[in-house]
């Protein structure tokens, strides 16, 4: 179950060889030993982003809790700049609080680094937010990258300028030129390009003066270094020449920032048309993208996407950046901007968006239904997709959408619930705010929106919205919206002690659901009636409740609601002190939670199953799981529930009358140290593997899940519509697990899986 441990960050590995930046790479070192934020500023295609992690590499040992690179380039609303930061640092806004008082509280006593990378459209809501990190937590240093300077008191800006070039128009010896900045980059990548590029005494005027016309631009010189496959660098000399004439009548001064434009020109206008149509429209994406997307938002005029996304990857002009074992894709920030232009002067901007928002509504509308009984490869799909979500969203809450954006918001509240509650708000109330909605779009939003304030334990906003909810579903004559309405608000009435009102609501809700054949409203009315029982002390409703829910989370491979009443049930068999039936049920419940990744679950049955080890004689790995549960839970800005609070207390007691005060605190510490990972295997006793262990099965996560499928004998067609990808995409995974094994059938990948466990 549990994941390898690792060293603490994120810095992705250098896909390409770093060359030069000597001097930048020392003002960095220089300037984080005196200042806690450094800004690397410069232009578009200067490469401030290789530099940065290229330093944070080199720097990171020097930092505790990691280095960690937090891309701002595909955050396009800067009240998602805090989201952006503690995505990056895996943490979770799980409360009725604000990003930054999540950040700050984690970070408070961390020895870190953080990248913050292209800064610059982002440039106000950056600098508050790293300035109040800055206060709050002194151990923390931050890097910026931005095309100006985030002017934070304190900052040192380290200006990144262009490699080097070699000094015009002496012919200086092979080997010295050899060594220059900007002729080694386009050496190297020429040669990776063409595989037998070589600098020589007969190319090395052309290479040099290609650098200069180039202005030592990194991005610029990789575009022209990519032609090497056709052309020699003599005639790639000779056609910008021709080019940078043209624009400049025969001089050669141009602005860097024209210089790569015409540089990014110069390549556009070498694709076929099929190219250029397909890089043009690539911008509409705000994230990663995959090939299947491409499909259905940029080629349904045209032939198949794939021969032209994949010269412009060979271009230099689309990166590819894998996502686990699925093949994705993402624009240059400057390639991205340059294909906003031409896309507007193809007259396509509003076809090609709408394209773009219509494949995202309706794939998330398309699989609302069964996202419950496949939670976890859902997750997954959102975890790559949703900077492409949020944009849908945007366009819904300033334009004329709102009914599709509130639709949209109910689609997708099981990412709300599992990963950003107080970013679901957000979204609920802005679209709540628009006019246009109809009575059940309105519904379905207002529901969400009480929904996540009630996971928030946030009574009061609760209240209003679900109101609104109850309302609109009677209106629209939706009764499955309405009973679980009316359950979250009977929870919500539980929360602020008016007992009575909760059970008025429960009944109503009661009367709803019995006339229906609905399992989620089914199950949201006895998650009410079990968290009223816990509120209430009737541990004996709440028993009969969950043990219901279980059955039915079991029936309908409902995988939250199973992960909530497995923890209804055992919390309350702890309560009643029957430790040996509470332990496997909050056990089971925790391996739910860990692979839904439901980090309040999380914590909550690390306290719990602390208090199970402390009432079962352990009282060291009571200390140390009531430890590593108050870090999840600040992780995931979680509340404290109010049943836990008696339980933990006698349980510290307990506990540090077995081992001694310090013996408590110092154990307690040590809890609070562990990773997630490791709390979640010390909880479970599962051996926790040792830094680096490689991992057992050749297989990558998205193969082991084919794999085991192909096992369950279902076909192709069936195994991408559980994993939500496309056929096309299970084939490659299938063909990838046969030339792995050595295996040349499926039945032979299904006797392997059994095998081995997998």
């Amino acid at each position: 179950m549990a994941r390898p441990p690792r060293r603490p960050g994120n810095l992705p590995a250098e896909a390409t060889s770093f060359i030069g930046r000597r001097r930048e790479l020392a003002a960095v070192r220089r300037s984080l030993a005196e200042a806690r934020l450094v800004s690397l500023v410069g232009p578009g295609g200067v490469g401030k982003t290789r530099l940065a992690l290229r330093a944070a590499g080199d720097l990171g040992r020097g930092f505790p809790a990691g280095a960690w690179l937090v891309e701002l380039a595909e955050v396009r609303d800067s009240a998602l700049v805090g989201d952006a930061v503690m995505a990056a640092l895996d943490l979770r806004s799980q409360a009725a609080v604000e990003p930054p008082a999540v950040l700050t509280a984690y970070l408070r006593d961390k020895r870190l680094l953080l990248v913050v990378d292209n800064c610059e459209h982002l440039l106000a809501a950056t600098a508050r937010l790293v300035a109040e990190v800055m206060r709050a937590a002194p151990g923390v240093r931050v890097i910026a990258t931005s095309r100006e300077p985030l002017s934070v008191p304190g900052e040192h800006v380290v200006p990144v300028p262009p490699l080097d070039l070699p000094a015009p128009p002496a012919r200086p010896p092979l080997a010295e030129l050899r060594q220059n900045e900007a002729v080694m980059l386009f050496t190297e990548r020429a040669a990776a390009a063409s595989g037998t590029f070589e600098l020589t005494a007969a190319n090395q005027a052309a290479v040099a003066g290609l650098c200069r016309r180039l202005d030592g631009l990194p991005l610029a010189i990789e575009l022209a270094a990519v032609r090497t496959r056709v052309l020699s660098a003599e005639q790639i000399l000779d056609r910008l020449d021709d080019r940078f004439g043209l624009l400049t009548g025969g001089g050669h001064a141009l602005p860097r920032h024209q210089t790569l434009r015409t540089t990014i020109d110069w390549s556009h206008d070498l694709l076929d048309p099929a190219e250029q149509a397909l890089l043009r429209r690539l911008c509409v994406f705000a994230g990663r993208f995959t090939l299947e997307d491409v499909e259905a938002v940029c080629a349904q005029e045209g032939p198949p996407a794939l021969d032209p996304l994949s010269s412009l990857v060979d271009k230099s002009l689309v990166m590819k950046e894998d996502a686990g074992d699925l093949a994705c894709y993402r624009l240059h920030e400057t390639m991205r901007e340059y294909a906003v232009l031409r896309l507007r002067e193809a007259g396509e901007e509003e076809a090609v968006g709408l394209r773009f928002a219509d494949y995202y509504t309706a794939r998330c509308l398309r699989a609302a239904p069964q996202v419950r009984r496949r939670l976890a490869d859902w997750l997954d799909w959102m975890d790559l997709e949703i900077d492409n979500v949020r944009a849908v969203l945007r366009g819904c809450a300033t334009g004329e959408g709102a009914a599709r954006g509130m639709d949209l918001v109910y689609a997708i509240g099981y990412y709300w619930i599992t990963r950003a509650l107080k970013e679901g708000i957000r979204w609920a109330e802005e679209l709540l705010a628009c006019e246009g909605a109809g009575p059940a779009e309105r519904a379905r939003a207002a529901f969400m929106r009480g929904f996540l304030a009630v996971l928030q334990s946030d009574a009061a906003s609760a209240g209003p919205a679900l109101d609104e909810a109850v309302a609109g579903a009677e209106e629209a004559g939706l009764p499955s919206v309405l009973a679980q309405s009316l359950s979250l608000a009977s929870m919500a009435a539980s929360m602020t002690g008016d007992h009575a009102a909760a059970r008025r609501l429960g009944e109503r809700a009661r009367a709803v659901v019995e006339g229906l054949d609905d399992d989620a409203a089914m199950l949201m009315f006895l998650q009410s009636r079990a968290l009223n029982g816990l509120f209430e002390g009737d541990l004996d409703t709440v028993a009969e409740a969950a043990a219901e829910g279980v059955r039915l989370g079991r029936e309908t491979g409902d995988l939250y609601s199973l992960d909530m009443m497995l923890l209804n049930l055992g919390v309350a068999k702890l309560i009643a002190g029957a430790l040996d039936e509470a332990e496997p049920l909050l056990a089971e419940a925790l391996r739910v939670a860990y692979r839904i990744d439901d980090r309040v679950g999380q914590y909550v049955l690390l306290d719990a199953l602390g208090c199970v080890t402390a009432g079962s004689g352990r009282a060291r790995r009571a200390a140390l799981l009531m430890g590593a549960a108050e870090t999840v839970r600040a992780e995931a800005g979680a509340s404290v529930l109010p049943f836990l609070p008696p339980l933990l207390a006698r349980v510290e007691e307990t506990a540090r009358a077995e081992l001694g005060t310090a013996a408590f605190e110092d154990e307690y510490a040590a809890g609070r140290r562990l990773s997630r990972d490791a709390a979640i295997g010390l909880a479970l006793g599962e051996p926790v593997p040792p830094t680096g262990a490689p991992d057992e099965t050749p297989l990558g996560k998205r193969q082991a899940e084919v794999a085991r499928l192909v096992a369950e004998g279902l076909s192709n067609r069936q195994i991408g519509e559980r994993l939500f990808i496309s056929e096309h995409t299970v084939d490659s995974h299938v063909r990838a697990i046969m030339n792995k094994l050595g295996f040349n059938s499926r039945a032979q990948i299904a006797a392997w899986t059994a095998s081995s466990g997998s």
